[in-house]
């Protein structure tokens, strides 16, 4: 097994074509077609189906994909340290429940440790989406949360897919209101304050069940219930039809704006907030770098709301 054979399993990966992957690695297409038989029969695995629209990755070609790219970056970075003048494009994924802090820290990695060229990606997408983003590889780290009512399950999931979860700190409910929204100025707020607003939450796919909801207390009947797919058209929403969210704290103006605010919610329950990684990868340096920003901006966002996101 070689580099090359490496590089080309990921270019193929990434344009769906032996003939177009051919083109960009300037190599004859029967040479690539010939280099990746001799690696799956090397290694006894089938990497790519063929198909008459081109190549699909299989379940096992999907897993040694992740690797691939774990060794081509690692590579990357000695060549980029060793080897002068030789510019990496630099390849970053995470994927994330809906938190302005994880996005924070995303933009602040690009800006301090980006360079000339990168190729970064962060997935805001579902909560079994991120556990399988991690576990195939296709991400380096998911950030979501745990508390008392998901837990078990989700815990059960993450050891099945060979993933650990890490706490990154404890939150306090609040919900996320418009700025003129009737409880914006309350203290604090009550279930029964919130039962003529509109809850907000994120829809979860064919995974659909209150333990992957993004939202704690999921399983209370709510008289006006709406679902959302991004950000965005949920901050339109709570500021259009005075909705509301339940949450975190942790919230970012520059990346929210001033229409939105944090208020807590008097509820007994927590956020356990955290990421999680898979057992047999090695973090890249881009992978500790982003905790460490990560941890640093969820600490500020703790201090800002008084000690309880």
């Amino acid at each position: 097994m070689t580099l090359a054979q490496l590089r080309y399993v990921i270019t193929v990966s990434q344009v769906g074509t032996l003939s177009e992957a051919a083109k960009r690695l300037y190599i004859s297409q029967p040479s690539l077609t010939n280099a990746i038989k001799e690696l799956e029969k090397e290694l006894g695995i089938t990497i790519f189906i063929r198909t008459n629209k081109g190549v699909i990755l299989s379940r096992q070609g999907e897993e040694f994909l992740g690797y691939a790219r774990q060794v081509i970056e690692q590579t990357n970075l000695i060549e980029e340290k060793y080897l002068q003048d030789h510019n990496i494009k630099h390849e970053f994924c995470i994927s994330t429940q809906h938190y302005s802090f994880a996005v924070e820290a995303f933009v602040s990695l690009i800006k301090e440790y980006g360079g000339k060229e990168y190729d970064f990606r962060i997935r805001e997408t579902q909560t079994y989406e991120i556990i399988e983003d991690v576990a195939k590889l296709k991400s380096e780290i998911g950030v979501l949360y745990l508390n008392s009512f998901n837990e078990v399950v989700l815990k059960k999931t993450l050891k099945e897919n060979d993933l650990t979860f890490h706490r990154l700190f404890i939150a306090k409910p609040h919900v996320f209101l418009g700025k003129d929204n009737p409880l914006a100025n309350k203290n604090k707020v009550s279930l029964e304050d919130l039962k003529e607003y509109p809850r907000l939450s994120y829809e979860q796919g064919e995974h659909n069940s209150f333990y992957f909801s993004e939202e704690i207390l999921s399983t209370l009947e709510s008289q006006k219930e709406i679902k959302v797919c991004d950000r965005a058209t949920l901050f339109n929403l709570l500021i259009g039809l005075n909705g509301y969210t339940i949450c975190s704290g942790v919230i970012n103006e520059q990346l929210n704006g001033k229409d939105i605010i944090a208020v807590p919610l008097d509820v007994n329950d927590f956020m356990e907030i955290g990421y999680i990684t898979h057992n047999k990868a090695i973090l890249s340096r881009f992978g500790q770098l982003y905790i460490d920003i990560l941890k640093e901006y969820t600490k500020k966002g703790l201090r800002v709301n008084s000690g309880g996101a």
